[in-house]
């Protein structure tokens, strides 16, 4: 018998309804999202009260968003193997740490330690690469592009309710508090997380596979469709990451009030409800490479527009609202992307590895606006910057081969490998 008909069938696996995985995991990603998208309005409130540069604020995103990056390989292996219902709660209990040492850190240093590391490991085990495993795995092939869609839209969703909602809680009970209240109220994600128990995961053992981690590891880097998807997603994590954290700062800096920020980031998060849903649905039908090269061209004309259009409150919203569109749109397509090539065996990791180069793109992207603000006084080199790279972006998904991997051989695996 060969190790393909030894595999459990897609039917023998599934334990979990649609409508169950696709309820909790977006609760679990609103949250874990919509929290982390509004780090930006903090920016000014911790560096004025602490005396700190606004590079040191950065750093310490830029950390989270590295450190997100490469637990996030070890978070998919760990879901991959044990199942994601562990991993999320390790991942809600790290988030709610993580937010209370960032409201009390008295250093940079160790500000970097609680906003940094330790929220990035939680971001690992909370959001979409351990999401879309568990999506990957209970979802049949024809609907996962479209499943994968909402939970990203779900992400989006918290970011159009969460944004606001921290933004009042910081005029109103300051940003200390402020963080406190988020850090009990992150700890939602455990019960949620019981929705997304999966059977074949009892003692640590998933059903056997075809493939070790390290076969599929290889397989994985020598082709070049991964490497190029992982060029594209460097591009989009630069992009967002630069744009939420540091646009706040940015309008302030303009002369607008901090309520035109919070609402730029919420209708961001609203539209990209729309982008988000619309992207996993055209995945279905369309090529996912012209779907991503479009999204990133486009991302390089808005903002280009953009910078260049009278800056006020209208053409702040105008620009949120278009860029909402594009905004996390990359993720189900990409991910589905993977899936395709590959199969779901490994794709929480291997969806690990792809996000590991976004958040190399997001360290750079926040690293730099900070940066390069302290010593020009300006954020126009990083976005000028930003048009570049979306036409980058744009350029190598063209090539990319989205028809499943062609395997010489199979090679049959001991029980538990």
């Amino acid at each position: 018998m060969s190790s393909i008909s030894s595999l459990p069938t897609h039917s023998q696996a599934k334990t979990l309804s649609l409508f169950q995985v696709l309820a909790c995991g977006a609760a679990i990603v609103t949250l874990s999202m919509g929290i982390r998208h509004g780090f930006g309005l903090w920016l000014q409130p911790i560096t004025q009260a602490q005396g700190w540069t606004r590079e040191t604020f950065a750093f310490a995103i830029a950390i989270q968003n590295l450190a997100w990056g490469v637990f996030g390989i070890f978070a998919g292996m760990a879901a991959d193997r044990f199942g994601a219902f562990r991993v999320v709660v390790v991942g809600a209990l790290l988030y709610a740490l993580g937010l209370a040492g960032m409201a009390l850190s008295p250093t940079g240093l160790l500000f970097t330690l609680t906003a940094g590391v330790l929220i990035g490991a939680a971001q690992a085990g909370t959001t979409y690469a351990v999401i879309y495993g568990v999506i990957g795995r209970h979802v049949p092939a024809e609907r996962r592009s479209w499943a994968m869609g909402v939970a990203a839209a779900a992400g989006s969703f918290g970011q159009f309710l969460m944004v606001p909602t921290e933004g009042l809680l910081i005029s109103s009970l300051g940003w200390q508090s402020a963080l406190l209240v988020l850090s009990a109220a992150v700890l939602l994600i455990m019960p949620l997380a019981l929705g997304l128990r999966e059977g074949g995961f009892a003692g640590g053992h998933a059903a056997r596979r075809e493939q070790t981690i390290g076969q599929a590891l290889r397989e994985a880097f020598k082709y070049p469709s991964f490497q190029l998807l992982m060029a594209g997603y460097f591009v989009c994590g630069f992009q967002v990451v630069f744009i939420g954290v540091h646009m706040p700062s940015y309008l302030r800096d303009k002369g607008l009030s901090p309520q035109v920020a919070s609402y730029a980031l919420a209708l961001i998060g609203l539209f990209n409800v729309f982008g988000t849903y619309a992207a996993g649905a055209l995945g279905q039908r369309i090529a996912k490479k012209k779907i991503l090269a479009t999204i990133y061209i486009a991302r390089s004309v808005v903002i280009a527009v953009f910078l260049a259009a009278p800056l006020s409150p209208a053409s702040v919203y105008i620009f949120s609202s278009l860029m909402g569109l594009l905004w996390l749109s990359t993720v189900p397509v990409t991910n589905a992307a993977v899936a395709q090539i590959f199969g779901i065996q490994h794709l929480s990791m291997l969806s690990g590895f792809i996000f590991f180069s976004h958040q190399i793109g997001s360290f750079m992207g926040v690293w730099l606006g900070g940066y390069l603000y302290d010593r020009s006084g300006s954020y126009d080199i990083v976005w000028y910057i930003a048009i570049g790279l979306g036409v980058f972006a744009a350029l190598v998904n063209l090539p990319v081969r989205e028809a499943p991997i062609a395997r010489q051989h199979r090679v049959k695996l001991p029980q538990g490998a």
